[in-house]
């Protein structure tokens, strides 16, 4: 047993609430349970109990023995002067502060603990893993919606801390954010400190010229260090040399990686093709905003880095012909990581419901993400319709079931429903 299951086991009245009798022998009625409380103070606010025939409304405490009000400290606490009832699990200390104790240790069906119990020490995909395909379409339904909520507005709170390190710029914040998803994992964070050593003012100056746009992005990310033999790396180099010292840049602190990475996702090209984007749109965020159709943008985003990456995937090694465009799955990726919680949180932060309406709609028309954890859902049943579905699904895998808060769960409650009123 630990508190936070009990007080489940109490919020939803999971357990036998017929002649409920308090330690002392006094017959006891919940005429409400209370509402549960996040915050300081007792677990339940609000209750409205009776106790033999005098009514009492106030607050509930739960712990697993009568003992831990003590070890707590509630009896210094201000807080705890209007409980009227001290919910355990095992009574082991009958008389303190004359508040009422109720033991549920022998009132909870066996079967909801043992389930439980599987859950947490279960060590598959999920904790729920045989049982999660009997959960009805209806609550599936409702739960992924809290969850893409949740996880947009977790997004959301990331994308304001943008906005508070450079004074509310909407561009710039855009530009970092677009830059870490351009890295995708491996070179997230050292391409989002890239692009923060790189103004969009100075990024809007030299966007007409797209070996000067390249050669600020791969200079900054420290790739034009050494000596190369083809010219157009050396073009690169002198340019950056010149840019470095006119705008006094600091270079990134970050490297790079390239180890066990596809070709086609080496930073140098996912560079190359950010240096095109640049090129060929100067405004970014400015004319997502105000574009109303989610193909616009994909076209937008669907930009080949220039001719010289056609021939290389590094500076200075040739390989065989390929343009090197950016692909549906990465623009996918763009779409769902990166100009959906920025429109989101632009209709949040500005009270622009259009905005916000807008971000969810294109999550709907854009194709669910294909990786380890969807495909794992994907395998036990559960459905994906779209990018609201594996975005949802991937802040449950993060948030619920890794770290298994199934009682916060609406899937793990369902499931514990079942068990904890057996026929």
């Amino acid at each position: 047993m630990t508190e936070r299951l009990l007080q489940f086991i109490w919020q939803f009245q999971y357990y036998n609430i017929q002649e409920l009798y308090l330690s002392g022998g006094e017959q006891l009625q919940i005429i409400y349970p209370g509402t549960y409380n996040i915050h300081q103070g007792p677990d339940f606010t609000q209750a409205r109990i009776k106790i033999n025939k005098t009514i009492l409304a106030g607050s509930i405490e739960l712990h697993v023995k009568t003992s831990d009000w003590q070890k707590h400290k509630h009896d210094e606490d201000q807080n705890y002067r209007n409980v009227i009832l001290h919910v355990v699990w095992e009574n082991d200390q009958e008389d303190y502060n004359g508040v009422p104790i109720l033991s549920l240790q022998n009132r909870v069906h066996r079967s909801l603990l043992q389930q439980y119990e599987q859950w947490m020490k279960q060590p598959a995909f999920i904790p729920c893993n045989q049982q999660v395909n009997k959960v009805s379409d209806l609550i599936w339904r409702g739960w992924k919606d809290r969850l893409l909520a949740e996880r947009l507005m977790r997004k959301s709170s990331t994308i304001q801390q943008y906005l508070l390190q450079n004074n509310q710029h909407w561009e710039e914040t855009f530009w970092w954010l677009l830059a870490r998803y351009f890295g995708t994992n491996v070179n997230a964070s050292a391409f989002e400190a890239v692009a923060r050593t790189i103004p969009v003012q100075i990024l809007a100056k030299n966007r007409s010229r797209i070996h000067q746009l390249e050669a600020l992005l791969l200079g900054q990310a420290g790739l034009l260090n050494k000596e190369f033999e083809e010219d157009y790396p050396n073009l690169l180099k002198s340019e950056y040399k010149f840019l470095q010292k006119k705008y006094t840049l600091q270079k990134s602190s970050e490297g790079v990686f390239f180890l066990r990475m596809r070709p086609v996702n080496f930073p140098t090209i996912r560079l190359a093709q950010l240096a095109m984007l640049i090129h060929q749109s100067s405004r970014l965020f400015t004319e997502i905003k105000e574009t109303t159709e989610l193909k616009t943008v994909q076209r937008m985003l669907n930009v080949t880095a220039n001719d010289y990456w056609h021939y290389h995937y590094v500076l200075d090694e040739a390989s065989t012909f390929k343009a090197k465009r950016v692909g549906a799955q990465m623009i996918n990726s763009l779409v769902i990581n990166s100009i959906c919680p920025m429109l989101f949180t632009y209709g949040l932060v500005m009270n622009d419901s259009a905005c916000k309406t807008k971000a969810v709609r294109w999550l709907e028309e854009t194709a669910a993400e294909k990786n380890t954890l969807t495909n794992g859902y994907a395998r036990l049943g559960v459905s994906l319709q779209n990018a609201c579905d594996s975005q949802a699904l991937l802040e449950l895998k993060t948030r619920y079931c890794d770290v298994r808060r199934c009682l916060d769960c609406n899937i793990g409650n369902a499931l514990l429903k079942n068990t904890a009123m057996p026929q």
